[in-house]
């Protein structure tokens, strides 16, 4: 599957901090070490079932910032990320709309590829559809057979989480808080016949009027965790630096995808997990269960800046819980005003400290509003006089891009 078109960037002659991150799984600052061969990193994709929202939006432009911020750090880096175009919510639109699935994860598939290239998120290098990852998904499945992890349910296939005994340190949760928010989020705790009511689907037989592909285990399609552990495996292999997603991801999904790659392979799936947080609208979380929903195609077809829409988000840190209103992207519209008019002096007040409290800043947990902040106090400066630096423009130009993704 192909992705979307990469921004140019421009280039910093400066060279960034060693990056941290907050991990979920230590619950607290970690340093990130890239191997020779460069930075790895998985940030779980969307379901293609709707636009793409404030709140994906938020979760992608965060991981961006750690994309970028290895890069300045002069790093290579990896980027793997998966669309699951095919799963149960996918089918439940797709019936209610009466459209083809297939044609309903294409066209909105595309949608997001042009919402991430209007934001300027770079893109994946590997971006791999969970259709096209059965043949990875069935070789897994296999593995984790032959350790004898695996067993029937009706012809469903199931992995016993209890095989990992690290199971549970990716989200620090108890068994009873597992068991509470697990059925709501793609568990079922309750289904007759499972050996632990936590054990997740692998593979789902065939049913009635659904999709299915052959298999050495019947026809079928995979579940959704085996989905991104296959394809992390197979495009990053084990330990490698960060897998990341939303902070509803940490459990069941990352929590399984790390059980399962354990045991398959019997080494540490991800150095550390990265989360953002969750977008709020109208007092709850942007859900498209409750149709509480900002769109960023629908932003931009009302002709809102990309960039605008970008700062907003990048005016909350990633990890911050937050709720989205109309003044935040006027508050974003009025700070590119301000920064336009002091960029367009050339010169201006002293720009290396800027670039410096910028870069630090996000290899800092990826602090964009403490970024933000410098070069707004920068173009406070400038527009007041200070005009130092004949150089300033075209650095804070350079950092706002390369840094925080913002072409000003």
């Amino acid at each position: 599957m192909r992705a979307w078109s990469a921004p140019e960037i421009a280039p910093l002659q400066v060279k960034g901090p060693v990056v941290r991150v907050h991990d979920t799984a230590t619950g607290g600052l970690v340093e990130t070490s890239p191997a020779a061969g460069g930075a790895r990193m998985y940030v779980c994709g969307i379901t293609p079932y709707d636009a793409t929202h404030m709140g994906h939006a938020a979760t992608y432009i965060g991981m961006d910032l750690l994309n970028r911020a290895w890069r300045n750090a002069g790093h290579a880096v990896t980027f793997v990320q998966n669309v699951t175009d095919v799963d149960d919510p996918l089918l439940e639109r797709a019936e209610k709309v009466n459209v083809a699935w297939e044609e309903l994860a294409l066209r909105e598939t595309q949608l997001f590829r042009e919402d991430m290239e209007a934001l300027r998120v770079l893109p994946p290098d590997h971006y791999v559809g969970a259709v096209e990852s059965i043949p990875l998904v069935i070789a897994l499945i296999q593995k984790l057979q032959a350790a004898g992890v695996v067993y029937d349910v009706e012809g469903d296939l199931y992995f016993e989480v209890a095989s990992d005994k690290a199971f549970g340190d990716v989200s620090g949760l108890d068994r009873e808080q597992m068991l509470a928010i697990f059925g709501e989020r793609g568990g079922d705790p309750e289904r007759p016949g499972k050996k632990d009511p936590l054990d997740c689907v692998l593979w789902r037989a065939e049913r009635e009027g659904e999709p299915s592909w052959e298999s050495p285990f019947g026809k079928g399609r995979p579940g959704w965790h085996i989905e991104c552990t296959a394809i992390a495996l197979e495009h990053l292999g084990n330990g490698f630096d960060v897998q990341a997603g939303g902070s509803d991801l940490s459990f069941p999904h990352h929590e399984m995808c790390a059980g399962e790659a354990q045991v398959a392979e019997g080494e540490r799936f991800a150095h550390a997990y990265v989360h953002a947080g969750m977008v709020a609208y109208d007092g709850e979380k942007m859900s498209k269960s409750k149709g509480n929903l900002v769109f960023v195609n629908e932003l931009r077809r009302s002709e809102v800046d990309p960039a605008a829409i970008r700062l907003s988000l990048l005016q909350h840190h990633y990890r911050e819980d937050w709720e989205w209103t109309a003044q935040n992207l006027w508050t974003a519209e009025d700070t590119l005003d301000r920064w336009r008019e002091a960029l367009r002096h050339g010169v201006g007040a002293p720009a290396g400290p800027v670039v410096e409290q910028v870069l630090a800043a996000l290899a800092t947990d990826l602090d964009a509003p403490a970024a933000v902040a410098a070069v707004d106090a920068w173009a406070v400066a400038t527009t007041g006089g200070d005009h130092k630096d004949i150089y300033a423009a075209d650095q804070i130009r350079a950092v706002l891009d390369a840094g925080l993704g913002l072409k000003v």
